[in-house]
């Protein structure tokens, strides 16, 4: 099958402060490379300060008057998110643009951060949720594009609800499915509220359909020895043209965040076949991430298991709200 050429316009981001996680390699590189040509001043964070400065390194090669800011940042660590945050706010620069693109999937056996949280709901969503509360200040003076990336994966399973944390049991998909649906109700409640206490913020979601990258190649860091047959296979796909690559799943992404027609509360994927690839299109919201109540409930209690919040007025991350009863399971 013979692969078309996809490709979307970006807008002239020069003098604008984009901050993308998860930047130095697949979809987040591509994003990265993306947001640089355009204009863009990049905060880069980085768990691997090597791995940064190579991927700095090979963006500047392509982009010589690419402005590139690296600092380090574990999403895992919710004392390397205020550290992270801290010194942002500290250069008190805004922050025009925020893409939460990190992830981690499907470790084959349940791990934990170092603040006792599952991996892939202590890096797919607290951390990030820790992050927004904390950089509020710059994201409300930027008056700030919020784009969240969720996967195909918030399509299926559910919330944890009864054990967010899989302490009881552990399943590798239904745990990535988990934390990527919180994670999406937490983009969407996050442009609700910021309407209804006038924060400034516009906030989005998008997925990137399927394509190849090191989500599921081997990574001993995380447990993974060798490669699954779900690479080898996504792999195959790609280059017969079924599903995406790294540059089209980056661009659900890069249009939610960038373009004058992707709008807060809305949600981004690709449009062909299944929407595993394709140009970026609106799509229609998720089953899983349709419940303002469930939004409500998520948020309530990321605030208490990052012990950060949002206050009303959105002058950044304060004293968490009362305790949540979390005795009695959604219907």
């Amino acid at each position: 099958m013979a692969r078309t050429t996809i490709d979307i316009p970006v807008p002239d981001l020069s003098g604008k402060r984009a901050v993308l996680t998860g930047g130095s390699d697949g979809i987040g590189l591509v994003l990265a490379r993306r947001l640089v040509a355009a204009g863009a001043d990049l905060v880069l964070p980085v768990r691997d300060r090597g791995k940064g400065e190579a991927t700095a390194a090979e963006i500047r090669a392509r982009v010589p008057r690419a402005t590139i800011t690296l600092h380090a940042l574990d999403l895992s660590s919710l004392e390397s998110v205020a550290a992270f945050a801290g010194a942002l706010l500290t250069e008190g620069r805004p922050i025009d643009i925020l893409i939460n693109n990190a992830g981690v999937m499907t470790p084959p056996e349940r791990r934990s951060t170092v603040d006792g949280h599952e991996l892939q709901l202590g890096t797919n969503h607290l951390g990030h949720f820790a992050l927004v509360a904390q950089l509020m200040p710059l994201l409300r003076a930027g008056r700030a594009r919020v784009t969240s990336q969720v996967s195909v994966a918030a399509n299926s399973n559910a919330v944890h609800w009864e054990d967010l944390d899989w302490e009881r049991s552990y399943h590798p998909m239904r745990a990535y499915s988990s934390s990527k649906i919180a994670f999406g109700l937490f983009g969407l409640e996050l442009d609700r509220r910021s309407e209804a206490h006038g924060w400034g913020i516009t906030s989005n979601i998008s997925h990137p359909g399927v394509a190849p990258t090191n989500l599921l190649a081997a990574q001993p860091g995380i447990g993974r020895a060798a490669e699954g047959r779900e690479i080898r296979l996504i792999r195959r796909l790609s280059a017969m043209g079924i599903v995406g690559t790294p540059e089209t799943a980056a661009l659900p992404a890069l249009f939610a965040a960038t373009s004058s027609d992707a709008a807060g509360g809305r949600f981004y994927g690709p449009r062909r076949f299944r929407h595993m690839s394709g140009a970026p299109a609106e799509q229609k919201l998720y089953r899983r991430l349709r419940t303002v109540e469930d939004a409500q409930r998520i948020w309530q209690l990321s605030e208490q298991l990052t012990d950060v919040s949002f206050p009303d007025d959105g002058a950044g991350a304060g004293p968490r709200e009362p305790a949540l009863d979390t005795s009695v399971s959604p219907a």
